[in-house]
């Protein structure tokens, strides 16, 4: 179906010869479908699709977004068969059982569904991407933590004892039994449907909870039994390749996961010891989910040509800062991105290396041997770098190796921990690097944050008092004709209103004006002030851009920026 359905979409002019080669392309690679690859690169947006194939095909579409399917039709039609198809029932009407299929042409699929339901099939058509996404969410769901939990009342497992010396024997052996695993299991594969970006496995005197981040938020997610939990927290540690029987010092280890259609999911892993019991820190690494187009990230126009005009510069340094979890590293990550040819030699030390990117030498630091950021940094300049990017500049002789990069023809990309750009300059000073070195490497400094985004599925029109937003720092002619919005909960949000988050950014370029004052010895508010007077837009104002678009809310804005 796949080269029909392209040559019908060219032929309507929907999409170009051009888009379906790359399409046709980018399907090679990733083995899917080419309606999945024309709607995932945006070529075609899914409901032009889905209307297009209605249209040819003589049957009506369907929106699953807005589509409640009851569990018990789900359970009509195996996962393993709505995956082999593309296919996923939605009702049943007596004897008929209505699918949703991304090709209504497919008969196979249909006698094979008359076969297995026996039941006569009655086709809609939907988008693969929906169809994809509805078997995660429905098929996901069969588990539920009642049944896993149920698994434990009727087996006859017995988990150890609270005390310190717990026989590692017993510990393997109930960490390796089937509930356990598939509750560790429910854990790691609700997280990611739910797209949370860590698990918190947390023990306490006389509670055990598992806490999980979503869009930069912990919510409390399940409240297992206490007799759980060294079973729980072993069958993780095993799965991390850890020593199950060190349980007084910190380790740390990773976590690889096989999905279905060879999607791999990498959870770093981290164990604590704590008053009553290990902590667990999972941190999910999926690269489907890393954002590698600068444009897309939340840059407003302006900032993003001077931040592009930054890296594209033959030598000097570019800083991103922001506290742990503002997305630094993806942003650096998008830079490396879109400077990697192969005329350049790129070179990074991180800690740790988070997705491996083709083309660029990326370099895990250990302090245990002596491999940290300057031992590492000293080594980039014998190989001969163009593009070097440091992790952290943590210490003194970080900096000192950067900026000497920096002034020795190579441009240095690297993170350094303060609350907004101007004050990353008197960073910098107080580590003890040299006014003038400073104004002579640096290029550009970013601060950055990342904000909660309003659910497109539940967004409703507020009202608000323009007060409120003049106190926020809006102008009065834009606070009186603002709109603002809210989520108001939905299933696509987990009833929280946010989905997804954008960043904020505040985009200092170095200019001639910033240097003399740096060199005068001028403190972080004036520099700030300067700043502001020369164009840059603060985190603030960025911010309020984002809420006049009604992208995000008013809560979030005064969550991640302070008042200028």
């Amino acid at each position: 179906m796949g080269n029909r359905l392209g040559e019908l979409l060219v032929r309507e002019n929907l999409i170009s010869m051009d888009q379906l080669r790359r399409a046709q392309g980018e399907q090679s690679k990733s083995g899917k479908r080419l309606g999945y690859s024309l709607t995932k690169l945006g070529y075609i947006a899914e409901n032009d699709l889905t209307d297009f194939l209605s249209k040819q095909y003589g049957v009506p579409s369907i929106n699953l977004s807005e589509f409640e399917i009851d569990p018990e039709i789900i359970k009509i039609v195996p996962e393993d068969v709505c995956r082999k198809h593309m296919v996923v029932p939605v009702d049943r009407q007596g004897a008929s059982l209505i699918v949703a299929m991304s090709d209504p042409s497919n008969i196979f699929a249909i006698d094979e569904l008359k076969f297995i339901t026996n039941l006569s099939i009655e086709v809609v058509v939907a988008s693969e991407v929906a169809i994809e996404e509805a078997i995660e969410t429905y098929y996901a769901n069969q588990v539920s933590y009642d049944d896993v939990m149920e698994e434990f009342e009727e087996s006859e497992i017995s988990f150890g004892s609270d005390d310190e010396d717990v026989n590692i024997v017993d510990l393997e052996r109930a960490s390796g039994e089937a509930p356990v695993i598939r509750l560790v299991n429910y854990i790691l594969l609700n997280a990611i449907k739910k797209g949370a970006s860590d698990i918190h496995v947390e023990p306490y005197e006389k509670s055990f909870r598992v806490r999980y981040r979503i869009d930069g938020v912990l919510y409390a997610e399940l409240s297992p039994p206490l007799k759980l939990k060294n079973a729980i927290i072993s069958r993780l540690k095993i799965m991390s390749q850890l020593d199950i029987a060190e349980r007084r010092l910190p380790q740390d280890g990773r976590i690889k996961l096989k999905l279905g259609k060879g999607k791999e999911l990498d959870f770093r892993v981290s164990v604590l010891p704590t008053l009553f019991g290990e902590k667990v820190v999972l941190r999910l690494l999926d690269k489907s989910n890393l954002q590698l187009d600068m444009t897309k990230l939340g840059f407003e126009p302006a900032p993003l040509k001077d931040f592009k005009n930054a890296i594209h510069m033959p030598y000097g340094m570019v800083l991103v800062t922001g506290p742990t979890g503002s997305g630094k590293t993806t942003t650096l990550y998008s830079a490396l991105t879109e400077l990697n040819q192969v005329t350049e030699n790129i070179s990074t030390a991180e800690d740790p290396v988070e997705y491996n990117l083709p083309g660029i030498n990326q370099v895990q630091q250990r302090e245990d041997i002596g491999l940290n950021f300057a031992a590492s940094l000293r080594s980039f300049l014998r190989q001969d770098p163009d593009i070097i990017m440091v992790g952290e500049i943590r210490d003194y002789e970080t900096a000192e190796v950067a900026i000497k990069a920096a002034l020795t023809g190579h441009l240095v990309l690297s993170t350094l921990h303060t609350n907004d750009a101007p004050s990353t300059v008197t960073r910098l000073l107080n580590m003890g690097i040299e006014p003038f070195l400073v104004t002579a490497s640096l290029n550009l400094v970013l601060a950055q944050r990342l904000a909660r985004k309003v659910c497109s599925e539940c967004k409703t029109p507020v009202e608000v008092n323009p007060q409120a937003l003049i106190d926020m720092g809006m102008k009065p002619e834009s606070a009186t004709k603002a709109q603002l919005y809210k989520g108001v909960g939905c299933r696509n949000c987990n009833n929280t209103g946010y989905k997804g988050r954008i960043a904020l950014y505040e985009v200092l370029p170095f200019r001639d004006e910033l240097k003399e004052l740096v060199l005068q010895g001028a403190s972080s508010a004036e520099l700030k002030a300067e700043s502001i007077r020369l164009g840059m837009k603060t985190l603030r104002m960025a911010g309020l851009t984002k809420l006049l678009e009604g992208v995000t809310t008013m809560e979030e804005v005064l969550r991640v920026s302070s008042a200028d």
